[in-house]
């Protein structure tokens, strides 16, 4: 867990008189994530969670807090934000933006099954179809001009074989980024890391999506393959479960139909996902910042699935 910024219930009691939630009555760090600073809080309405964002800037939040609440709005089960008397989502908190949503109930599925992937696939689609008509757009900011950005920055750290291997893939997607093919893939906002941790259960029922502060418009079948890449290998080794995938992504197809683009473009997409991670690993972990408390990821999970993607056998897309 990371917690860069320190909030204590002395500091919560006079910034929570201006939300419609009573007395703050307590409050806990939350132990996942190291992009903000997440807790749980207990107040006199019920239990809430707030994040202090890191990173991102009071002009960028509304996107991501004002999609939210259009996916809520149409049926997508996803934390609803809590607006000050002001009407504000987005308020200063140690002088950093921060944000309170309605807390999901249940538990993240760290160890699913071919139904809890059939269930995240299908809530994927609801939520792309969803957010076609969401008027606020801003670019996947973790695509291919951050790749560009960043590459430069863990090159040194690397041995030579990596390098290579980080050099070749960002060029490879170069390539495909300017193809017709590229260009023909349906788009739309993504949530762009949907992991097994950033989603609810109960027992079998899925109860929510949450997490939404890498969200962007990008390729759907982008967004896909980031699922898939997490929620459909066998964790040891990144080697795809054929029955989990085949279950995500039929019912991913049921709902919103994957189109002959999309197929061509799955393999390059599901290498696109495992690179997008495997950089953001290497920069975290040759790049700390400073924190509380921090459990850095290790960056040879997705080099190894990058890998994988590259020279082995993936299942096809569903294509009618």
């Amino acid at each position: 867990m990371a917690v860069f910024t320190p909030v204590s219930l002395e500091d919560l009691g006079p910034w929570m008189q201006q939300f419609p939630l009573g007395k703050a009555l307590g409050i806990k760090g939350i132990a996942s994530g190291i992009e903000n600073s997440n807790f749980f809080i207990n107040t006199e309405a019920g239990e809430f969670v707030l994040t202090i964002f890191e990173n991102l800037s009071f002009e960028q939040l509304p996107f991501y807090l004002k999609l939210m609440r259009h996916l809520a709005d149409h049926g997508v089960l996803v934390p609803a934000p809590i607006a000050n008397d002001q009407g504000e989502l987005v308020v200063a908190l140690h002088g950093k933006p921060a944000a309170i949503v309605s807390k999901l109930e249940g538990k993240s599925q760290m160890e699913p099954q071919a139904v809890h992937c059939a269930a995240v696939g299908n809530m994927l689609a609801r939520m792309h179809l969803a957010a076609q008509d969401f008027s606020i757009r801003q670019p996947n900011l973790r695509s291919l001009d951050w790749w560009h950005l960043t590459t430069p920055k863990v090159l040194p750290f690397l041995s030579d074989d990596l390098q290579h291997l980080l050099r070749a893939e960002v060029h490879f997607q170069d390539a495909f980024d300017s193809t017709p093919i590229y260009r023909a893939l349906p788009n739309g906002p993504v949530h762009a890391d949907l992991f097994r941790n950033n989603v609810m259960f109960d027992g079998e029922r899925l109860t929510g999506f949450f997490d939404f502060y890498f969200a962007g418009c990008d390729t759907w079948i982008f967004d896909v393959a980031v699922t898939v890449n997490d929620w459909c290998i066998d964790v040891a080794t990144g080697v795809l479960d054929e029955e989990r995938a085949l279950a995500l992504l039929n019912a991913y197809h049921a709902v919103r139909p994957f189109t002959k683009e999309e197929g061509i473009a799955w393999q390059p997409m599901l290498r696109a996902a495992a690179l997008r991670f495997w950089l953001s690993r290497l920069y975290d972990f040759y790049q700390p910042r400073d924190a509380e408390m921090l459990t850095p990821h290790d960056p040879t999970h997705f080099e190894r699935i990058l890998r994988l993607r590259e020279s082995g056998r993936v299942p096809a897309l569903p294509i009618n």
